[in-house]
């Protein structure tokens, strides 16, 4: 997409610059919404790319809501995306770890509410279908309405409600089964300790397989059994 520039006073909606604009002012968003939808900032930047393309070639003197039309574009876009990688059969075996983003220019990314924070996005790629992904990702992380977002699937309101409520459970479940992840500070600091006076006591401690279970009393043979020195008598 061409940079923006200094837009004429005069310059309307079938002006390139006006178009530039536009765009680069809702940008954020459009980046946001397909991160979250693909997990991948390489696809991301190509919906929002194949956005701009539909939005420099459409009759933008008819688009009362530029906002709502990218979004709109964005959205369907990248549940295309999504459909298409499954027909081609692209998912890999195991969890999908999203591609790190840099959200520090993204208000948009950044100000998100606190439970759309606190759900993992590879949560959200493995446990939604693509149009709960789009509902979960409008309603919980941009705040749209039901109604906006009903429009943009194509849906009626109650199904878009119904598509926002069921991905809610599916990831509220997801969160509650997931196993606490090992505390990996005791490991660094072994590591690091290691790695600066070189002992690697500790290092291997931690890394060393867990002892064998200590059989049952009376379940082993006295052979396997070490003996216990005795206590030395008094005097």
């Amino acid at each position: 997409m061409a940079h923006a520039e200094p837009v004429r006073e005069d310059a309307g909606p079938d002006d390139l610059q006006y178009a530039v604009r536009i765009f680069a002012e809702i940008r954020p968003r459009l980046f946001g919404i397909a991160y979250r939808m693909l997990g991948s900032v390489q696809e991301a930047e190509d919906v929002v790319q194949d956005a701009w393309l539909r939005w420099q070639s459409c009759d933008r003197s008819a688009v009362a809501n530029p906002a709502a039309f990218l979004s709109t574009a964005t959205t369907r876009l990248s549940i295309n995306t999504v459909q298409s990688a499954r027909l081609r059969r692209e998912t890999c075996t195991g969890p999908r770890l999203p591609d790190p983003a840099d959200t520090a220019g993204d208000p948009h990314l950044g100000a998100e509410r606190a439970e759309a924070l606190e759900t993992a996005v590879v949560l959200i790629l493995e446990r939604l279908s693509p149009n709960e992904r789009a509902a979960y990702i409008l309603r919980e992380a941009f705040d749209y309405p039901y109604a906006d977002i009903a429009a943009i699937l194509r849906l009626s309101e109650p199904a878009t409600r119904q598509l926002v409520s069921r991905a809610r459970k599916r990831l509220t479940t997801a969160r509650r089964a997931a196993p606490a992840p090992p505390d990996p500070r005791p490991l660094l600091t072994a590591f690091r300790t290691a790695a600066r006076t070189g002992d690697l006591a500790p290092l291997e401690s931690l890394l060393a397989p867990p002892s064998p279970v200590t059989p049952l009393r009376g379940s082993a043979s006295p052979a396997a059994v070490p003996a216990v020195p005795a206590a030395p008598q008094a005097a």
